[in-house]
């Protein structure tokens, strides 16, 4: 009987032992896992042409009004002068540095009060494509690889959103209502701003302004 119990503890013994190994084995299998960084994963950047100081609460002022109407997302303003890329941080920084470096003041001027056709140009400032301009994108774009299906549309958002034609119309109306001089508004570009800017979220909280470059004087 002793002899019994202690040969079925063994068989007991060596199961364990076999279950073990085991599970031991498929845990070495598994490969380890990296956890990347901020800095090594891709994300959407743009390129911000920022107005000057002393003009954006003029523009600001413009933006809340028409929000408080017809609603939308809050953010900066600013010209888009590099549209959507996908890049690492590292990358895009040394882009953005790449494409600032001898670019040099610049001026703009708005042409007129415009309505598009989609979410992030539903009412804006459209801004005369001079060639200094239209210059200042197609360099910087070329530094980040972005090309565009259409040609560069300089403009100023005022109110992103999906209205219906009639809304963007008194959207329209309102803008000239609250600054009806707004089409002669003129002033030089001496910043340019690198943008993380996720093209899924439109309530625009993801977005985040990277780095800041002052441009040369010209």
């Amino acid at each position: 009987m002793f002899t019994d119990l202690f040969f079925i503890r063994f068989l007991a013994f060596l199961g364990v032992l076999g279950f073990s190994l085991f599970v031991f084995s498929i845990t070495m299998d598994v490969p380890a896992t990296t956890v990347a960084t901020d800095e090594s994963q891709k994300n959407d950047y743009s390129v911000w042409a920022a107005p000057p100081e002393d003009v954006i609460p003029r523009i600001k002022k413009l933006m809340e009004g028409l929000r408080s109407e017809f609603g939308g997302p809050q953010f900066e303003p600013h010209m888009t002068v590099v549209g959507l890329v996908s890049l690492t941080k590292d990358d895009a920084l040394a882009k953005f540095k790449a494409a600032c470096d001898g670019l040099k003041t610049y001026n703009c001027s708005v042409d007129r009060v415009a309505t598009g056709t989609f979410f992030y140009q539903c009412v804006y400032l459209l801004i005369h494509p001079t060639t200094e301009v239209v210059e200042a994108s197609a360099k910087s774009s070329s530094t980040f690889g972005f090309k565009s299906s259409t040609p560069y549309m300089p403009h100023i958002s005022l109110l992103y959103g999906d209205l219906t034609d009639e809304e963007k119309k008194k959207a329209q109306e309102k803008a000239y209502s609250l600054d009806e001089s707004i089409d002669q508004l003129s002033f030089p570009i001496t910043r340019l701003q690198l943008w993380k800017t996720p093209a899924s979220d439109n309530t625009l909280t993801s977005w985040e302004k990277i780095a800041e470059y002052n441009l040369s004087p010209n």
